[in-house]
């Protein structure tokens, strides 16, 4: 796909020509710049000190590319023959590359499928990783559901992978946790248990859906909510926030699960997951208007704070680690919760900032007003959920594919969720 032209100023586009204009132009970091021998998306488009972004691919970040791609098929963008040819492509190079237990690393070489250490010690299976891979697939599983051979050939590839998955193996042998991390070399080392509230829901959600190798609900119940920042209950600029840390944390916590997991409605004994996801959304942009450290560019249509590039750095941005850096991603995958608000963000960044962040594959990671800077980079796993929770707020078409999973229902259920996707499933 060609890069999309910038077209005038405020008000020469509708709404719906602008969604369509970033959504368009931002999946081309998975159709055009997706690694040539795999399919699958590189980790970033920049060189990073450490690692050849070039041949670096990511597993999580390729899961939330695989949604992308339905998008661009619904909305016209790529063709569905070439995406169908694409993910063949993507789930054949996945079924020949090193797994552990059935658990993708963290980073693959676009080539090879060999596994790329993320850090030192983890160098073998990420299981919240493989979570976002895995939600994609599935979406796929469910898109290409014609009975053609070569769609049925696909599914078929898919469920191998998906059953592949030896989620209680991260249990450490049955613990009612999960751990993040195994490797071949360091084995538990890293020790990681994954404990709420963060973006891991998913995890526990396909554990317990998996019909090869489920975790058994305690594990969620006993293990996933014991945390200091499990449950919250206060209040933030007159918002109650139900779960997580002081201030919600970064915005990416009510995204990356929620891509394809529906919270309209979704609720179990510790939270209803819309309001959860509202409140959160509200609170991190409460403090951007505030601004209670005087960063130039904050305002009520400038504002989204999460993980993403930064002037010094990587970093976990939140309200209570606000160094003036903005990522658009985070207001613009926040539409389903906040759209007005975050249409008025979208506005903001394509019509008074335009070029200085718009680039080929839609905008820049990131950028610092008060250091006249900006990102020249675009990352898998901020651009995938611009596109996909857009279209959530437009369709909900990701919402509808990966709710209408017979194992992710099951999973809900085990571990004693409520959603009227279950109930109309039950009818």
């Amino acid at each position: 796909m060609r890069e999309s032209s910038r077209r005038g100023t405020s008000g020469q586009l509708s709404d719906n020509d602008l969604l369509d204009l970033v959504q368009r132009q931002t999946l081309t970091y998975f159709w055009d710049f997706a690694h040539p021998v795999s399919g699958l998306a590189r980790e970033r488009s920049n060189q990073p000190y450490w690692y050849d972004y070039r041949e670096t691919v990511t597993s999580g970040g390729s899961g939330f590319g695989i949604m992308v791609l339905l998008v661009g098929i619904e909305r016209g963008f790529l063709p569905r023959a070439e995406v169908l040819d694409r993910l063949e492509k993507i789930v054949a190079f996945l079924g020949k590359a090193e797994t552990h237990h059935g658990v993708f690393p963290h980073f693959l070489h676009g080539g090879t499928g060999a596994t790329m250490p993320f850090t030192e010690k983890d160098d073998g299976g990420d299981i919240v990783e493989t979570a976002f891979l895995m939600a994609g697939l599935l979406s796929a599983r469910q898109y290409f559901a014609e009975p053609s051979p070569q769609e049925k050939s696909l599914r078929e590839a898919i469920d191998r992978l998906w059953h592949a998955v030896e989620w209680n193996w991260h249990t450490q042998g049955g613990r009612e946790v999960l751990y993040w991390h195994w490797s071949p070399r360091h084995g538990w080392a890293m020790n990681h248990a994954i404990t709420g509230w963060n973006e891991c829901l998913i995890t526990y959600v396909l554990g317990a859906a998996s019909p090869t190798h489920p975790i058994a609900p305690a594990a969620y119940h006993n293990g996933w909510t014991n945390s200091p920042v499990f449950r919250n209950g206060r209040t933030y600029y007159d918002i109650e926030l139900p779960l997580g840390p002081p201030y919600g944390g970064p915005l990416f916590f009510s995204h990356y699960s929620f891509l394809g997991l529906d919270p309209k409605g979704l609720r179990d004994r510790y939270a209803d997951y819309w309001a959860q996801n509202v409140a959160h959304t509200r609170i991190n942009r409460a403090h951007c208007i505030a601004n209670p450290n005087g960063h130039e560019g904050y305002g009520p249509d400038c504002w989204g704070l999460t993980a993403c590039d930064g002037d010094a750095g990587y970093g976990a941005f939140n309200p209570e680690e606000d160094r003036g850096v903005i990522a658009p991603t985070a207001a613009l995958s926040a539409m389903p919760y906040t759209p007005q608000e975050s249409m008025a963000a979208l506005r903001y960044f394509y019509e008074e900032l335009g070029a200085e962040i718009w680039g080929p594959h839609g905008f820049r990671d990131a950028f610092n007003p008060s250091r006249r800077w900006v990102a020249d980079s675009n990352l898998a796993i901020d651009q995938g959920p611009i596109v996909v929770m857009i279209e959530n707020h437009r369709s909900g078409l990701l919402w509808d594919l990966f709710m209408s999973c017979p194992e992710v229902q099951s999973g809900l259920r085990r571990l004693g969720f409520e959603s009227p996707r279950l109930a109309a499933a039950e009818a």
